[in-house]
C-alpha cells in the first residue's frame, strides 16, 4: 500500500492506521477522504453554476486550500479536519445558491409540470446526467428538426423550468435511475448523451451510439470536447426511428419558489393540525436491493403527511401513487440533488414563521447515501446544525466507528434501521 502523505510504500495494513509510520491513525485518515469527497461533490456543482455564469472566488479558494490541507502533510489534527468539513458544508450551501440561482435565470421560474414517460415516432435523442446548460444548448440545434429530445435520470427535473419544457423539441422523459442504463439504453435506438457523472461503461452493443461532453468520457463512446452537438443530431439521422411507446408520467416542478409561495397556507395548516409532518427522503441512490427501504419507509407515511423527494434516490419512490392532501400531491419533487438547497430555505422559512429552530419543526430527513456530491449535502446539513438525519442504508465505508460516534454525539446522525415502518413509527411516536 502506497501512502500519499509520506510518499513510502507502507507496511501492514498502512500508514492510515499507523501513527509510528506517519504520524497519521485511522480517524484523521477517515475525516480527510470525508473532505475529499465532499470537494468532489462540491466542484461538481461549482462546474454547473460557472457554466452558467456564476461563480465565487471564495468558494475556489476554499477547495484549493482544502485539497492542500487533505492531499499535503500538513494536518494531523482530529478536530480542525472536522471543522474544515462543516466549512466545505458551509461552503457547498453557497454553491448550491448559486446553482439554484443560475437555473432560475437562465430558464425561468419553475413551476409544477406533469412529464409523459415513453417515445414518441421519429428521430430521437436521450440526455442523461445534471447539465441543464448541456439540454438547453442540444434543444437549440435541433430547433426546426423533426429530432425529438428526452431526458433520463436526473435531467428529468429540466421539466420544471418554463425555457426548457415548452421548446417544441423536448418529448418527455424516457427510463428510470441511472443504475437501469444497461437494461434501458440498449432499447433506445437513437444517441445517448451523457453530460456528467452517473454514466456507466457502456456495453458494446450501444457503445457506439453513447457521446459524452467536454470531461465526461467512457471506453467506446465518443467524446465532444465542445457543444457541437452536430455529430449526435448526424448519429440520430442515421439510428432507427424511435417507435411510440408509453410509460406512464412523473410529477415534477416544486420547487423551493414554489413552496415558498405557498409557505403561509402550509404554516396555516401545521397550526391547525391538519399536517402531521414533511419527510424528506431522496438523495443520491446506489443499485442494491436494500434499499427499498426507502420506498417501504414512504408508502408508510401517513395521509396528512407530505412527502418531499430530489436527486436520483426518488426513482426509489416516484412509482407509487400518494393520493393528494389539502389540494396538493402528497409527493412533491423539488428536483435534482443540488436543489436540496431547496429544501433547507424551504425549512429555514418555515422555522421562522414558527419562531421555532429547524430541529424543532415536524420535519424528517430520510437520506440515500451513494456518491459525492451526498457528502458534500450532508455536511452542508450538519454545518446548519440539523440534527436526526436517518442515513443510509449502509454507513459511509471510509468514516470510521470512532468518526461516526463522533457524529452521532454532535448532530443525532442516525442509521437505517432493518424496518423502514418500524422505524417510522418511532419517528411518529
Amino acid at each position: 500500500m502506497f501512502c500519499n502523505q509520506c510518499e513510502q510504500t507502507a507496511h501492514g495494513t498502512g500508514c492510515a492506521i499507523d501513527p509510528g509510520v506517519c504520524g497519521k491513525d485511522a480517524d484523521v485518515q477517515s475525516v480527510q477522504e470525508m473532505i475529499l469527497y465532499g470537494l468532489k461533490g462540491m466542484a461538481a456543482y461549482a462546474n454547473h453554476a460557472r457554466r452558467l455564469g456564476k461563480s465565487d472566488e471564495s468558494v475556489s479558494a476554499f477547495i484549493e486550500e482544502a485539497l492542500f490541507c487533505t492531499m499535503t502533510n500538513v494536518n494531523f489534527d482530529l478536530a480542525s479536519l472536522l471543522d474544515i468539513a462543516l466549512e466545505l458544508g458551509r461552503k457547498n450551501l453557497r454553491v448550491m445558491e448559486l446553482l439554484d440561482a443560475g437555473h432560475v435565470e437562465a430558464f425561468g421560474r419553475p413551476s409544477p409540470a406533469i412529464v409523459t414517460r415513453g417515445t414518441k415516432p421519429g428521430p430521437g435523442i436521450l440526455v442523461t446526467g445534471h447539465d441543464l446548460a448541456d439540454l438547453h444548448d442540444l434543444l437549440r440545434q435541433v430547433e426546426g428538426t423533426n429530432i425529438n429530445v428526452y431526458t433520463h435520470g436526473e435531467m428529468l427535473p429540466a421539466f420544471m423550468y418554463p425555457k426548457l419544457r415548452e421548446h417544441p423539441n423536448l418529448a418527455g422523459h424516457y427510463g428510470g435511475p441511472w443504475q437501469k442504463q444497461k437494461q434501458e439504453f440498449p432499447a433506445f435506438p437513437g444517441p445517448i448523451v451523457a453530460t456528467t457523472n452517473c454514466i456507466l461503461i457502456p456495453k458494446a452493443d450501444y457503445a457506439d451510439r453513447v457521446f459524452t461532453t467536454r470531461f465526461t468520457a467512457v471506453p467506446g463512446g465518443t467524446r465532444l470536447a465542445t457543444n457541437d452537438f452536430s455529430a449526435v443530431v448526424d448519429k440520430a439521422r442515421a439510428c432507427p426511428l424511435l417507435t411510440r411507446t408509453s410509460q406512464g408520467a412523473f410529477q415534477v416542478g416544486y420547487h423551493r419558489t414554489v413552496l415558498l409561495d405557498a409557505a403561509p397556507t402550509i404554516v396555516e395548516a401545521v397550526k391547525a393540525g391538519r399536517i402531521s409532518r414533511f419527510f424528506v427522503i431522496g438523495g443520491c441512490d446506489g443499485a442494491e436491493p436494500g434499499r427499498n427501504y426507502f420506498s417501504d419507509y414512504a408508502r408508510n407515511t401517513p395521509p396528512d403527511s407530505f412527502i418531499l423527494t430530489l436527486g436520483c434516490g426518488k426513482y426509489r419512490i416516484n412509482g407509487h401513487d400518494y393520493g393528494e392532501h389539502l389540494g396538493l400531491p402528497r409527493l412533491m419533487d423539488m428536483g435534482q440533488c443540488n436543489d436540496a438547497y431547496g429544501a433547507i430555505q424551504v425549512a429555514l422559512a418555515l422555522a421562522e414563521a414558527f419562531g421555532c429552530g429547524v430541529n424543532d419543526l415536524p420535519l424528517t430527513l430520510v437520506v440515500s447515501w451513494f456518491e459525492q456530491k451526498a457528502v458534500a449535502v450532508l455536511l452542508t446539513l450538519l454545518s446548519l446544525g440539523v440534527k436526526g438525519i436517518t442515513l443510509g442504508p449502509n454507513p459511509p465505508a471510509f468514516v470510521t466507528p470512532n468518526v461516526f460516534r463522533i457524529l452521532q454525539e454532535q448532530f443525532d446522525l442516525r442509521l437505517t434501521g432493518a424496518d423502514a415502518k418500524r422505524d417510522l413509527l418511532a419517528v411518529l411516536n
